[in-house]
């Protein structure tokens, strides 16, 4: 009993590393793969100083706010954001979280939150960008940022890649013989925030991934409001590479459910 009690005050006290696996800026950094990304350091609410990237792309009629995964930082993600504003007509503004890559600060829920806060003001009020053309991207953890904001604020579509139900939920489904789901203090609840999000929502799973379990899609895709779509990937696991069709299939559910203005 001694044992067991000793493991789960270890689990608690090394929660924040559980949660978040920042790489800063000097231990890993990549320049951006062209001279269009443009540098965004902006101020939060939460104190910190956040950075990002903006890719415009001239004639492009929709925009993407990507928040990405756990770990790393923003530049290992340069090739993909030239894939996203190639296959949607895009312009594409990324941000790392407190403690990842250039923003400063240590990360915590809120910090994370406030960190998409500020850069989606920017988004909207400095580069002008329609919300109802925007569209929101979460991939992993990043899932948690983007489901947050589109319960808040109007937007194109939400888009969710093996993401979780929630933090408690994870923490479960890792250790299930603690009831870690009741102690563990970060919530990043996407599956009570998802029920406020208007859509479209387009959520991509991996049926086999090892880190995020399918289950979580699938409670996500039930919790959702129509119009929306679970597309399953029977092949790979959590860091696998996006499916060869993914932005067909994403552009075919965006087509089908055109922005209100159109």
């Amino acid at each position: 009993m001694a044992c067991y009690f000793g493991v789960f005050a270890l689990l608690l006290a090394l929660e924040t590393h559980f949660v978040f696996n920042p790489t800063p800026a000097a231990v890993y950094w990549t320049p951006p793969p062209d001279d269009r990304f443009q540098d965004v350091t902006l101020s939060s609410s939460a104190g910190d100083r956040i950075h990002g990237w903006w890719l415009p792309r001239e004639g492009a009629t929709t925009s993407v706010f990507y928040c990405h995964g756990n770990a790393g930082n923003l530049s290992h993600l340069g090739n993909s954001l030239l894939y996203w504003s190639e296959e949607l007509n895009a312009s594409v503004l990324i941000f790392d979280y407190p403690g990842y890559g250039r923003s400063a600060g240590t990360p915590t829920e809120e910090g994370c939150y406030a960190a998409a806060d500020v850069m989606w003001d920017y988004l909207i009020g400095e580069r002008h960008a329609d919300p109802r053309r925007t569209v929101l991207v979460g991939i992993s953890l990043g899932g948690a940022m983007a489901t947050d904001l589109a319960s808040r604020q109007p937007h194109r579509a939400l888009v969710l890649l093996k993401a979780f139900a929630s933090i408690p939920d994870m923490a479960q489904a890792m250790y299930p013989w603690l009831p870690a789901r009741y102690f563990v203090r970060s919530r990043f609840d996407n599956l009570s925030k998802i029920t406020r999000c208007p859509g479209p929502t387009f959520i991509l799973h991996n049926r086999h991934d090892t880190l995020v379990p399918f289950r979580h899609a699938e409670l996500l895709f039930a919790a959702a409001h129509e119009p929306k779509q679970l597309y399953s990937d029977d092949e790979g696991d959590h860091e696998t590479d996006l499916p060869d069709d993914f932005f067909a299939q994403l552009r075919d559910f965006l087509a089908s459910h055109p922005a209100a203005a159109d």
